[in-house]
């Protein structure tokens, strides 16, 4: 029970703490008028369309009314993320299922794309990076984790096909305290009795994973660890 306190609160004291500040990003249409890749007057005519629309992203105005490259909008996201665009190719939604619940691949976007030499994890967004995401799955799997852009047409599909593939069960929990939240985790590491666990802070919640067997297949081996999202209730 200790240790468990002890985790949760170094991860609750940490939040806030490495989220991934876009506020003084260029825009994307000076970054796309710096390149040469739209005209002033393109840019111009898909402002006043979203402005008039109320909805909408900058670049799917470019692309629908200006008739702009997809793929040029995706570089110029990366310019602006500085990240690369990362191919959708081999994409095995299926076995990549247990690097990440499917609460996280649903609400934060991500779309976990292959794992390179057992070492290293391409993780994709459509328009966005998630570096609090990125640092938990790095922290739980002891894989590297490399963040970029997926072009949308592409990103889309492959989102839904991932989300429709079938993941390992997780349990959620909302506490209505954080004490009460300690005492939730520790009774499930009781109950499984892990050979190992590991908790992390993922924006507003907290993972626990426990491995059931020693790590060696990081992406295959569903059954071999059990997932907890936790949460404190706010009031």
């Amino acid at each position: 029970m200790a240790r468990v306190a002890l985790a949760v609160r170094r991860e609750l004291n940490g939040r806030g703490s490495g989220l991934e500040s876009h506020r003084h990003r260029i825009p994307l249409g000076l970054v796309m008028l710096e390149q040469g890749w739209i005209t002033s007057s393109q840019l111009r005519q898909a402002l006043d369309a979203q402005r008039s629309a109320g909805a909408g992203r900058l670049g799917a105005w470019l692309v629908r009314q200006q008739g702009v490259e997809e793929q040029l909008v995706t570089r110029a996201l990366g310019l602006q993320w500085s990240c690369p665009v990362l191919p959708l190719e081999f994409h095995d939604a299926e076995g990549l299922t247990a690097l990440v619940p499917r609460l996280f691949v649903d609400a934060f976007g991500a779309l976990p794309l292959r794992v390179a030499a057992g070492k290293l994890l391409y993780l994709g967004f459509e328009d966005r990076l998630d570096s609090v995401l990125a640092l938990a799955i790095q922290r739980i799997t002891g894989l590297r984790v490399e963040s970029g852009l997926v072009q949308e047409s592409l990103f889309r599909p492959a989102h839904a096909r991932m989300l429709s593939a079938k993941f390992p069960p997780v349990e959620l929990i909302e506490a209505a305290s954080e004490a009460a939240l300690v005492n939730a985790l520790a009774k499930a590491i009781e109950r499984v009795r892990p050979i190992e666990s590991r908790v992390v802070r993922v924006h507003d919640c907290l993972w626990l994973r426990m491995w059931l067997s020693p790590r060696g297949a990081l992406v295959s081996g569903n059954a071999s660890t059990k997932d907890v999202i936790g949460s404190v209730e706010v009031h």
